[in-house]
């Protein structure tokens, strides 16, 4: 689990083969979860100035290959002995948006994202919601974008001082509200649900 709060921008130093090579300072360990740009991957090498992640066939279908070059935000799992902060980010990019309008405004700036139809009931006004591992509140939702309003901290410390109209982002929805759309989309297939299977949907994100 991670918490959306970006601990550093790390540098992609190359991608092939499905391997993912990352420049960070952080110091990583075989086998920790690490999220880039919002992705959750495991480390597989540790190196002098960084590590080698393994892409999946599956995260490689969702997100844009633009996501996986030049700088990122890199964030590792959140330890059980961490203070908690930001919002409950599982690593589990569930659609790319695009960058559709940007406004200045006194003291911050509008983002409106535009994303497909269908991921809109998991964006909730005043939710939260992760874009490229950075952990927001949503501020109004319509047909098929939502709006976004960053402070200057945010921009300054985060790459979306770069976003430009049309920029690709990979967006995680807000995790308690998949739960509770699947359930109320299955809710009159079977009598009841046990604990095995409330288990078994909580994995699958």
């Amino acid at each position: 689990m991670f918490t959306g709060l970006i601990r550093e921008i790390a540098t992609v130093k190359s991608y092939k083969n499905n391997i993912l090579t990352i420049q960070s300072k952080y110091q990583a360990k075989l086998g920790d979860s690490i999220a880039i740009n919002g992705v959750c991957l495991t480390v597989i090498k540790v190196n002098a100035d960084g590590f080698d992640l393994e892409l999946a066939d599956e995260t490689r279908s969702i997100i844009d290959e633009s996501k996986i070059s030049g700088q990122v935000h890199m964030e590792p799992a959140m330890m059980m002995n961490d203070r908690f902060e930001g919002h409950i980010v599982q690593g589990h990019v569930d659609c790319v948006g695009t960058v559709s309008q940007i406004t200045p405004r006194e003291n911050a700036t509008d983002f409106i994202i535009s994303v497909e139809k269908k991921y809109i009931a998991h964006i909730i006004p005043k939710g939260s919601i992760t874009i490229d591992g950075i952990s927001l509140t949503v501020n109004d939702v319509g047909a098929d974008t939502f709006r976004l309003t960053i402070i200057p901290h945010t921009l300054k410390e985060t790459l979306m001082k770069n976003y430009k109209v049309g920029t690709k982002l990979n967006i995680e929805t807000d995790v308690f509200a998949r739960y509770i759309d699947h359930i109320l989309a299955h809710r009159y297939s079977k009598k009841s649900m046990s604990w095995d299977e409330v288990d078994s949907m909580q994995m699958s994100y």
